[in-house]
């Protein structure tokens, strides 16, 4: 009898198993047994990932099954099934057909939806991927029979692919929604034109309405803010079926972004689901394809936006003085060869007018002709009308109508106009006229300047008095901070934390929560109410920094946004007490692992690419990209935090200066920052500029690359810093010896060694010598295949101990510095 019971049990746990794992398996499935009723859903493996579900748009009772992004803030759907046959009620039922189809089901059980399958088979089931795609596959071999890739909604999500096929016709494009609460198809689409050079298009009712310009295996020419490495990981390719693709990705798989078509017809680059410091195609009036007509060209900087090209003139006077462009422009004068071919005077040869940074017009004519043959080629052919060339496209040529051209105020090409010769005489009377124009209208802005500058300064040294009158009391005490004059300082943008609050989630600022100290005081972990973690700086009374660091971090960092930039919540000024709050990072610094024998073990190759790439874009968006130009003038190992997942953020805004659109380089009278990290210029002279950054960039690449640091070189006879044991090693053609033994494999030494020559080429002496940051990044990520021989470093050579002392009494002159701030008299 027991051994029946036992029996029993057995079977019964052996079948509770299998329930479970038939449960278990199902979260991102769905099969014939197992579909999903409204209100069910079900979830990609990675839970943040994606959701499948029923769901109704903003303003509509209509149901739809679709896909969006799960545990974000933003309700934002990626794929709709049933655009056009929307379910009246909660009723509906997403499930595989006996036949092995995925289709939506009414409360009638009638198909208002199904999967579009050639060739189905009945033993099916649909998964959702992490990357948001929903499959359709044989359950035995894992054939793939339908993907939501393959038919996309208003939405491009990374790897999935914009395709054109030019044997079959079939095209993946993305369509609009008819309106925010309407998924159903609009009257615009998206896609790629797979003639060359490539190009991607917006229709509106199968008409161009935007053109992104040919692709140039980085970028596209006809987008200017693009780039390739802050917008990274466009490709384009081909598959053997004969359908040509583009498509995105990032590195990154936690970075949630997409494009979107709106039912205005934008396509809108969104973050985390939301439009976010994204993209958009459709900027100005410029942007909508052919605004200007034939021959016209369009600056959205003028006023009328629309003009012909020289040597051309409107096509209808009248239309063109009204508004109406799309008449366009005709030529003013004939060709050489058009006069020679209908027996009129041949005259001189007709020339070329240099437009710069341009959209190049559509229908360009593609050929293999380098850059030197590419005008002769035009010219030989009297059907040519322009001629450009672009590294990565090759000679582009127009022989129809120049349509959709735009000047651009950066990036884009020079196009070159085919006009009669007579046209180029008149193009040097005018230079004439505009260089005469152009010294005398110097003069008088010289003159304006002066004075413009006179009453700035005036104006300046005003404000300077009331700032102090308001921060300072009148005894000359430390300066003391009140609520009703905190937007006199600016801090009104930023959340401000009460000192108790604080006091309270730091334990008192115990000794046991202190995170570490810098130049700007200790560093503390906290942990608020609602359980967030926190880090709060809180200035030190005996600081070499002050209120004007504490300032200037609070402006500066307070205005910008990047994943790779540490993140502030708000700020504390009470009495003398002067607090910032930051997102906390449980890795606390990049130095502590990476100068730790214990540590940096668990900084592998992989994950130092990842900080090295991921440092390299936080300086970007700082230099080139953000809303301010920033220059940090404090990038050290020290000042690069790490997330849990060892992802690096650029922190400790105190040094840093916000730089004007046109401003290259400044002067300071006050150095500061931290000897090892600082260019030369900036160190000897007070001058730094983009190149300052790039400097301690260099720095910090040969310490990621090395594991040893700048400074611990020091008491080394040979040499006085890290980058004089790289020199030296590079002109012994041993630099293989400065990789960190910790790290190195074989397999990945070509690119370790192109991390060096690249950190090599960052900390030359010269900062003409050095590249900018978006170089820099083009270098690591191969882009740039063939790099230069880099120059001598800076502080390569050791001076002389003996010779120190003997022309100081003994005595010496030098010190080791680890402070924050470092003050010098700059020249």
């Amino acid at each position: 009898m027991g051994r029946v019971q036992n029996t029993s049990m057995s079977v019964l746990l052996v079948l509770l198993c299998c329930i479970c794992l038939e449960f278990g398996s199902a979260t991102n499935t769905i099969t014939a047994s197992r579909p999903i009723k409204d209100p069910d859903f079900i979830i990609s493996n990675n839970g943040s990932a994606f959701k499948l579900g029923f769901f109704n748009p903003k303003n509509s009772t209509n149901r739809y099954v679709g896909i969006w992004y799960n545990n974000i803030s933003a309700f934002t759907v990626v794929w709709v099934a049933n655009r056009e046959e929307p379910l009246r009620d909660s009723n509906g039922v997403l499930t595989i057909s006996e036949d092995g189809v995925l289709v939506v089901l009414n409360g009638e059980k009638e198909v208002i939806w199904s999967a579009n399958v050639t060739n189905s088979t009945p033993n099916s089931s649909a998964k959702l991927l992490d990357s948001g795609n929903l499959v359709l596959e044989e359950n035995t071999t894992g054939t793939k029979k339908w993907e939501s890739f393959q038919y996309p909604s208003d939405t491009i999500l990374p790897t999935m692919k914009l395709s054109a096929n030019v044997r079959t016709g079939k095209n993946v494009q993305i369509t609009s929604w008819k309106s925010p609460s309407d998924p159903s198809i609009g009257s615009f689409s998206c896609g790629i034109q797979p003639r060359s050079p490539l190009q991607v298009f917006i229709w509106k009712n199968g008409s161009p309405y935007w053109r992104s310009g040919p692709w140039n295996n980085r970028i596209f020419i006809g987008i200017p803010d693009m780039n390739s490495v802050y917008l990274d990981g466009f490709k384009y390719g081909d598959d053997p079926d004969g359908s040509f693709y583009i498509t995105f990705d990032f590195v990154d798989e936690s970075y949630l972004s997409n494009f979107a078509l709106d039912s205005k017809g934008n396509l809108v680059q969104k973050y985390n689901g939301v439009e976010d410091i994204g993209w958009s195609a459709l900027h100005t009036e410029c942007d909508v394809y052919g605004k200007c007509g034939a021959f016209g060209t369009c600056n959205p900087n003028n006023s009328p936006i629309c003009r012909c090209f020289k040597g051309f003139e409107p096509n209808n006077t009248e239309e063109w003085n009204q508004g109406n462009w799309t008449s366009g422009c005709v030529r003013s004068t004939p060709l050489q060869c058009e006069r020679v071919n209908t027996g009129g005077e041949e005259g001189k040869r007709d020339g070329f007018l240099k437009l710069k940074m341009m959209k190049v017009p559509d229908f360009a004519d593609w050929s293999s002709a380098l850059e030197n043959k590419c005008e002769e080629q035009c010219l030989e052919n009297c059907s040519c009308m322009a001629y450009a060339f672009e590294t990565g496209v090759g000679c582009m040529s127009w022989t129809e109508k120049l349509i959709d051209t735009q000047q651009f105020s950066i990036s884009g090409v020079d196009l070159y106009i085919r006009v009669a010769y007579s046209e180029l005489d008149k193009v040097g009377d005018v230079k004439k006229i505009v260089t005469i124009t152009v010294i005398t209208g110097t003069i008088i802005l010289f003159i304006y300047t002066y004075l413009l500058w006179r009453w700035m300064a005036n104006q300046k040294a005003r404000k300077k008095k009331v700032m102090e009158i308001l921060m300072f009391n009148r005894e000359g005490a430390q300066p003391k901070f009140h609520s009703d004059n905190l937007d006199q300082v600016k801090l009104q943008e930023l959340p401000l934390f009460n000192f108790e609050k604080l006091a309270s989630a730091t334990k008192n600022f115990h000794l046991s929560n202190k995170l570490g100290q810098g130049g700007f005081g200790p560093v503390y972990w906290g942990q608020l109410s609602d359980g967030q973690e926190i880090a709060v700086k809180r200035l030190s009374k005996a600081s070499g920094q002050g209120l004007q660091e504490f300032m200037n971090e609070v402006v500066v960092i307070s205005k910008l946004q990047h994943r790779n930039l540490v993140r502030i919540f708000g700020c504390c000024v009470e009495g003398e007490e002067k607090m910032l709050i930051y997102e906390y990072m449980p890795n606390k610094s990049l130095d502590a692992f990476l100068f730790d024998p214990h540590k940096e073990k668990l900084l592998d190759w992989r994950k130092r690419v990842n900080i090295i790439e991921g440092i390299g874009r936080g300086l970007l968006y700082l230099h080139r990209d953000s809303r301010l130009r920033i220059i940090h003038r404090d990038l050290k190992a020290s000042n690069i935090l790490l997330d849990k997942e060892l992802n690096p953020k650029i922190s400790d805004f105190g040094m840093a200066r916000i730089f004007g659109n046109n401003e290259d380089q400044a002067n300071t009278n006050k150095v500061v920052g931290t000897y090892g990290y600082m260019s030369p210029e900036y160190a000897m002279e007070g001058r730094f500029s983009e190149k300052s950054d790039v400097f301690s960039f260099g720095v910090l690449l040969l310490e990621i690359l090395s594991g040893k640091r700048n400074s611990s070189f020091y008491h080394d006879e040979q040499s006085m810093s890290l980058l004089g044991f790289a020199w030296k090693l590079w002109n012994a053609d041993n630099i293989i010896a400065l990789i960190d033994p910790m790290i190195y494999e074989p397999c990945f030494e070509m690119e370790m060694l192109r991390c060096i020559h690249v950190g090599l080429l960052c900390v030359q002496e010269f900062a003409k010598d050095r590249p900018i940051v978006s170089v820099v990044i083009s270098m690591l990520k191969s882009e740039i295949v063939d790099l230069p021989r880099p120059k001598q470093p800076a502080f390569t050579e050791r001076q002389n101990v003996s010779d120190t002392d003997s022309s100081t009494g003994g005595k010496k002159k030098f010190s080791v510095n680890d402070v924050t701030v470092t003050m010098v008299q700059g020249r």
